[in-house]
């Protein structure tokens, strides 16, 4: 039997291969360089508070100004209590803002933040006088699981000043802070008060999570003094705190 010669196999030339992972591949950030990973969000729930982080384009006036705490103050209260979605506690840094949230679930997050997050950008471009976009790339989330994570992340975001090293007597003006009812007793006083009549009512509604309204407190009050941990000084601080929670009260390590 003759045997029939197989036709040669043609192959695409490297140059002009198409598909596959290669080089510049990919969808490309939105500023001019990755800011947060496009992969999926992780599924979220109504007792796991959130720590949000969402920059500004770079090249803005900076967003600690008087006047300028006054239109975000101002776009924050009308637009951070919205059904299955509540922002608790505020941070206003230069050219960032902190965020604790609560949300039904992710997709209730995902729309509160950019409703809030359009309503702020059109609020600082009309104070501005200027057009265009004012945040850069995606927003930055982290769930909070246990008191634990929930009050370091307080600490944070109350006292974010303090990690970029300015020392200021009281709450930070720039904050949830001032309206605040877990700082430790004694600190304040007064000037907390006149501070709180000076900027209006709370920006923020209140928390309704366990975690935000009581677990958080099992672990203490915060500090007026406090500065937020570094990576590695709060993990070894969580493991200590987390051993001497269970020899001590066998209750107190349950995070939900």
């Amino acid at each position: 039997m003759r045997r029939t010669r197989k036709a040669p196999r043609v192959e695409q030339p490297a140059l002009f291969r198409r598909g596959g992972k290669r080089p510049g591949a990919g969808r490309k950030p939105n500023g001019p360089k990755p800011m947060v990973s496009h992969a999926a969000r992780p599924p979220l729930t109504p007792r796991h508070p959130v720590l949000v982080t969402t920059r500004l384009c770079p090249g803005l006036p900076s967003l600690r100004n008087p006047g300028v705490r006054a239109v975000l103050l101002r776009a924050i209260r009308a637009g951070s209590d919205r059904p299955g979605f509540r922002i608790v506690e505020i941070s206003i840094q230069t050219n960032h803002l902190h965020s604790i949230a609560e949300a039904q679930d992710a997709t209730a997050l995902s729309r509160g933040l950019q409703g809030l997050h359009v309503r702020i950008a059109r609020a600082l471009n009309k104070h501005w006088r200027r057009k265009g976009r004012v945040f850069v790339d995606r927003y930055h989330e982290r769930i909070l699981r246990t008191p634990f994570e929930v009050r370091n992340a307080l600490v944070y975001v109350l006292q974010n000043v303090r990690k970029h090293g300015v020392w200021i007597d009281g709450p930070d003006p720039y904050t949830s802070g001032p309206w605040f009812d877990g700082w430790r007793p004694g600190r304040f006083g007064a000037d907390r008060g006149d501070l709180v009549k000076r900027l209006g009512p709370r920006p923020t509604p209140g928390a309704k999570s366990w975690l935000l309204t009581t677990g958080w407190r099992i672990h203490g009050l915060i500090d007026s003094r406090e500065r937020p941990k570094e990576q590695r000084e709060a993990a070894a601080l969580r493991t200590g705190r987390a051993r001497s929670s269970t020899r001590d009260s066998p209750t107190r390590s349950r995070s939900t």
